[in-house]
């Protein structure tokens, strides 16, 4: 490459900054934001204003953080400013790569572990390269990279996930068992106390973290901070007390504030240690190719300076800053993310996100065994006090217009204060971490402490927790291999290679961008269908059949998709309506927990109704399984190339789809709109349906004589009638109990 291509090679650097900030922002905003959200402290606006001012404080402090991109993985020293825009162009492509892949599904990762392997990759490649191309041993490749420096760093975080686990679900259960699920009432006894703790961490976060990386603060005053640790926890613990005290006499609950400033801390603490994820890449390859243009011979230059300290300019610092903020107040990927995490600290039964996997059962096998010999242990009159000082009973959720929080305050202050204690431990230790794998892993212990994971939850939110620990370890190895192919890549054919590379990525931020958005769109629906709180029995009543009209048009729409991707033998049309099948039975699990919740509401004179419920849940049930089977059966029939219905046969089922349309379409309009009158026309055509079947069944029967109709057609063929068949008869009782259960009931309903 010449002159000119290094250039602009620099230059896609530094787009690719800006890009993996908006990308890296939006997987890390978990970190700051879960425990404030989750436990709605405050307004979403108020949380991102002070995560925001976190933040711009936080880039002030993080150029020192900057080393590790330039000689944290590998010795500059060894390498030309070539081989390194090489290496540091491979790290950005696959870091885009990998961050929005995990953003589009709502999966947190660490920024900090895909760095270190994408520059290890990378560098790796480059030696082995380099190392050939010279005709020399592979066994040198030791000598290009700083192998103990990555092994230290791996080890730090793996350690990380563990500790900070076992912390948040000690420190949970310790609080819990002081202050009790109706913590308000137990807050002026140990509030303050608690509270003073509490902030004494956070703040002591705040020195620690900020401290480290301020050019302010001389090297004496970093050492004194450093080394009167328990001194500045004491005077912060009795200041804060008694400020806390005082709050308390004025009737605040002492613990919004703790959230919101731990949310600063947080924040502060991601942008300082987090920024040389997105940004340190791309400026060391602008110091390698300033270094090389001043010395006169850019192409074999010494990088040697590269491993000495290098400041970084502080206007690219407060511009890394702004993008960041920008991001999470914009980024629809960082709610997906962070809604991932507070989902799986649920402390209600909602529904949940991920299934069960076999590991996650034999985890919570084991951990109901372990938990019962612990249980005969124990003495009946501790074990008795345990359970009332825990019992979830007096869990009171505070419905407002935003909606009900996922925990409560007790929890999210015990998730700052965990998180920052072992950031800090860490820190002044020198003990590498990932903030992504200490917040979460402290959210997921302080949530199972809580008993959030349930005998109802358990295995789901388990199965979520491997899933993303799983997905940890993906990032690592995918980080490490794809780093190591695109730098090999780009190494052989230079600025072609660059050009496709760029436009692959696009390619994938594009397909990204649409399934996210689809994503969203089934979320949106899920919102639809969600009841939040029951207020009007009545009008509670009316809207649940309303969302069953929605729910059944959703069934037509999927069920004429189907017929017509079996019709013309598409593959792709039947495959999305399989897969539909998911978010359809979903819809029907969130319509009848509805239920549920109108059923408790329902007044003792209405009681006698209550019965056609559980009538309605089975055949919402039997609903959805119908359209699960007629896409699926005609998705196995065409994904195995076997032969497509017969012309007669498509006819036939032509005229069933007419008739089911026309018995689905009354059904959703007498539940959407409140009308009864056609529950008669229901009927009818219900009946039609019948013998029509029956004359449909004759004629099948001379296909199968004649050999015209084989094994597997005519059981599709037969599948299809009797769902059907099925659906009309769902449709039926509905509407028989949508009359009856209107009795007498003053719902505004048309008879």
């Amino acid at each position: 490459m010449g002159p000119d291509l290094y250039l602009y090679a620099v230059i896609i650097l530094v787009i690719f900054a800006i890009s993996d900030l908006i990308v890296g922002v939006s997987n890390d905003a978990v970190n700051f934001l879960n425990s404030a959200i989750g436990s709605r402290v405050s307004t979403r606006q108020v949380i991102l204003i002070l995560a925001g001012l976190g933040i711009l404080t936080g880039v002030i402090f993080s150029s020192g953080m900057m080393e590790v991109a330039r000689k944290g993985i590998f010795h500059p020293q060894f390498f030309t400013m070539p081989e390194l825009l090489v290496i540091f162009l491979a790290v950005m492509f696959t870091d885009i790569i990998l961050l929005d892949s995990f953003n589009t599904y709502g999966l947190p990762t660490s920024t900090t572990v895909s760095i270190v392997f994408e520059l290890l990759g990378g560098a790796v490649a480059v030696s082995i390269l380099k190392i050939t191309s010279e005709q020399g041993s592979l066994a040198d490749v030791s000598n290009f990279i700083n192998s103990g420096r990555a092994l230290v760093i791996i080890f730090g975080i793996l350690l990380s996930v563990l500790v900070a686990f076992v912390c948040g679900a000690v420190a949970q259960f310790l609080s819990r068992l002081l202050f009790t699920f109706d913590y308000l009432k137990k807050i002026k006894r140990y509030g303050a106390l608690w509270g003073g703790i509490a902030l004494a961490f956070i703040t002591y976060f705040i020195l620690i973290k900020g401290a480290k990386g301020a050019s302010f603060i001389t090297p004496e005053s970093l050492h004194w901070i450093q080394t009167h640790t328990l001194t500045m926890l004491a005077a912060i613990f009795a200041f804060s007390t008694v400020i806390l005290e005082i709050l308390i006499l004025l009737k605040i609950n002492i613990f919004k504030p703790i959230v919101l400033i731990g949310t600063f801390a947080l924040a502060m603490a991601f942008a300082a240690n987090d920024l040389v994820n997105f940004i340190g890449v791309p400026v060391a390859g602008l110091h390698a190719y300033t270094l090389a243009a001043s010395s006169g011979s850019p192409a074999t230059a010494s990088m040697a300076p590269l491993a000495g300290s290098v400041a970084t300019n502080p206007l690219f610092l407060l511009l890394a800053g702004l993008v960041m903020v920008l991001t999470i107040w914009l980024s629809k990927k960082a709610r997906t993310v962070t809604e991932t995490e507070i989902s799986l600290g649920e402390q209600s039964e909602e529904q949940e996100k991920f299934g069960s996997s076999g590991l996650a059962r034999t985890v919570v096998k084991m951990s109901i065994g372990f938990f019962s010999v612990v249980r005969t242990l124990m003495s009946r009159p501790l074990r008795s006090w345990m359970m009332k000082r825990l019992d979830t009973g007096l869990y009171h959720a505070d419905v407002d217009k935003s909606g009900k929080p996922s925990f409560d305050l007790l929890r999210a202050s015990v998730n700052m204060m965990v998180a920052s204690a072992v950031i800090s431990y860490a820190t002044s230790q020198k003990l590498p971490l990932s903030t992504t794998y200490v917040t979460f892993m402290v959210a997921m212990g302080s949530s199972f402490a809580d008993l959030a994971w349930g005998r109802e939850t358990a295995v789901y939110r388990i199965t979520g927790v491997l899933t993303v620990i799983s997905g940890w370890f993906f990032t690592a190895f995918s980080a490490l291999l794809i780093s190591g192919v695109i730098a090999t890549i780009i190494f052989y054919s230079k600025a072609y290679g660059v050009m496709g590379l760029l436009v692959l990525v696009v390619i994938l931020l594009v397909k990204n961008h649409i399934k996210h958005a689809e994503r969203e769109k089934r979320k949106d629906m899920d919102q639809i269908f969600n009841l939040k709180k029951v207020t009007d029995v009545n009008s509670t009543i009316t809207t649940t059949y309303q969302q069953m009209g929605l729910f059944i048009q959703e069934i037509k729409n999927s069920l004429n998709q189907s017929l017509e991707g079996l019709f013309k033998q598409n593959e792709y049309i039947l495959g999305a309506e399989a897969k539909k099948a998911d978010s359809i039975q979903r819809w029907s699990n969130i319509i009848i927990a509805n239920i549920f919740k109108t059923v408790r509401a329902l007044p003792d004179e209405n009681r006698v109704f209550s019965y056609k419920y559980g009538q309605t849940i089975r055949r919402l049930q039997k609903l959805s399984d119908g359209q699960r089977d007629i896409a699926c059966r005609a998705y196995e029939h065409v994904r195995n190339h076997h032969r497509g219905l017969l012309e007669n046969q498509i006819e036939d089922l032509q005229q069933v789809r007419e008739l089911i349309n026309g018995i689905l379409e009354d059904t959703v309009h007498s539940l959407k709109e409140g009308h009864l009158e056609r529950h008669k026309t229901i009927i009818r055509k219900d009946s039609e349906l019948r013998k029509m079947a029956a004359k449909l069944n004759e004629r099948q029967v001379e296909r199968l004589r004649s050999k015209e109709s084989k094994t597997r057609l005519t059981i599709l063929y037969y599948a299809m009638i009797g769902n059907a068949m099925m659906i009309s008869k769902q449709c039926q009782e509905l509407m028989k109990i949508f009359s009856e259960s209107f009795s007498g009931v003053n719902t505004g309903i048309k008879r």
